[in-house]
C-alpha cells in the first residue's frame, strides 16, 4: 500500500502508455507544451466538469469525482460516474475528443477509474464507457483480466520511474509528430547523438582490445 503523499496523477498512465519520455518530461521535469489536439481535449474536459450533478430516471450522475487507489498508487477523477438506483456497479465514463483508439490508451484510463471505485467503493465494476467528442456517442469497455493486468503493471512502472527521476531516453515512434512536447522532446537530435555517442564509444574499445567484430 502506498502513501497519501506517494500518489501520482492516474493521467499519467496515459502519458506512460504513449510513450515513457513523455511521461518523464510531464511528471518529473514538469514540462508541458499544448497543440490542437490537447486544447480539444482540455475543453471537452472542461464542459464536462463544469457541469452539475443530475438525477435521471433509475441514475444519479457525479461529475469530476475525486477518485484514489493507495493500492495502486494512483489519484484524480473520473469525469462523470453513474450510480444506477437499482444497486448495479457504478459506471465510469471518460470523455475524449475525436474518435475511438485501436490501441489501450484511452481503455487504460478509464480501467484505472474503475479500479479506484472497486477500492473506494468496496464493489466490482464489470464494464466502463468512454464518449467521444467527434461520434458523440459512447464505447462500451469491457473491464476484462487483460486490461486490468496491464493497467496495474503501468501503475507500477510510474511509480518505478518516479523513484528513479530519470527521464526515459527518446524513442523515435510514428505517433511522435502528434505529440505537443516534441519540440522538447528533441527525438531525432537526441537519438542521433546517443548513436554516435555509441559508435565512438564501441570504435574506442576496438582500439584498445584490438577487436574487429565487438558487438
Amino acid at each position: 500500500m502506498y502513501q497519501e503523499s506517494e500518489l501520482l496523477p492516474l493521467s499519467g498512465l496515459q502519458h506512460l502508455l504513449f510513450c515513457e519520455r513523455q511521461w518523464g518530461l510531464i511528471h518529473i521535469e514538469q514540462q508541458w507544451e499544448e497543440n490542437r489536439l490537447t486544447a480539444e481535449g482540455r475543453l471537452l474536459h472542461a464542459k464536462a466538469d463544469q457541469a452539475a450533478p443530475e438525477q435521471r430516471p433509475g441514475v444519479r450522475i457525479v461529475r469530476a469525482m475525486p477518485l484514489r487507489s493507495l493500492r495502486l498508487g494512483i489519484s484524480g477523477r473520473a469525469d462523470v460516474v453513474e450510480f444506477p438506483r437499482d444497486g448495479s456497479p457504478p459506471l465510469p465514463v471518460e470523455y475524449k475528443r475525436g474518435k475511438a483508439k485501436a490501441d489501450d490508451i484511452d481503455r487504460v484510463q478509464v480501467c484505472a477509474q474503475a479500479l479506484c471505485l472497486e477500492e473506494m467503493l468496496g464493489c466490482i465494476i464489470p464494464q466502463a464507457a468512454l464518449y467521444y467528442g467527434q461520434p458523440r456517442r459512447r464505447t462500451a469497455v469491457k473491464l476484462d483480466s487483460p486490461l486490468r493486468q496491464r493497467t496495474e503493471m503501468l501503475a507500477a512502472r510510474m511509480q518505478e520511474l518516479f523513484r528513479l527521476r530519470k527521464t526515459p531516453a527518446p524513442v523515435i515512434l510514428p505517433h511522435c509528430r502528434n505529440c505537443s512536447l516534441v519540440h522538447l522532446c528533441e527525438p531525432d537530435t537526441l537519438t542521433k547523438r546517443g548513436s554516435a555517442a555509441l559508435f565512438m564509444k564501441r570504435a574506442i574499445r576496438r582500439q584498445l582490445t584490438g577487436e574487429e567484430n565487438l558487438e
